[in-house]
């Protein structure tokens, strides 16, 4: 049996243009985010002037805000950061639904990845953790997505194949 032939994507081939476009809103969460993001981008040689951060009010804006950047900066790769938390409303799943799926939307109909780090959670401490205590930062996790698959892609061009 011939080996499959495999691609995949890596984390030193990722030097580009990087957007990071921020909701505001639960800015003492969503600020550790976007330093995990800015700290891995670097530490995997992305040059910092090739980062820039956009800021929007809060998650629901993110989609807009994402396409503008997608339509004029045309970057490789944009990390999407914010944190919606429940509340004692259904605010919550129309705000994170809405932004999800606007996000994927964009992805795809621009050809560049989203990496998609907006917090969507039960609780103030559960947005903690997941800002860089117990369970990681997303941020960074977010920032890792989008190089893989900015190498990811570059490997599946045709000028790859060549």
């Amino acid at each position: 049996m011939e080996p499959l032939s495999q691609v995949e994507g890596n984390f030193f081939d990722v030097d580009g243009r990087y957007v990071i476009v921020v909701g505001r809103f639960n800015h003492h969460v969503v600020d550790s985010l976007v330093e995990g993001a800015v700290d891995s981008l670097v530490r995997h040689g992305v040059d910092s002037e090739h980062i820039q951060i956009v800021h929007v009010p809060g998650a629901w804006e993110l989609p807009l805000a994402v396409k503008k950047v997608l339509k004029t900066v045309k970057p490789d790769a944009v990390i999407a950061l914010g944190a919606v938390i429940r509340g004692g409303t259904p605010h919550f799943e129309y705000v994170a639904g809405g932004c999800n799926t606007a996000m994927n939307s964009l992805q795809l109909e621009f050809d560049t990845p989203v990496a998609n780090g907006v917090l969507t959670v039960e609780s103030i401490e559960q947005a903690i953790e997941r800002a860089g205590t117990k369970a990681g930062n997303k941020g960074t996790e977010a920032a890792m997505a989008a190089m893989e698959m900015v190498s990811l892609l570059r490997a599946l061009s045709p000028e790859a194949a060549q």
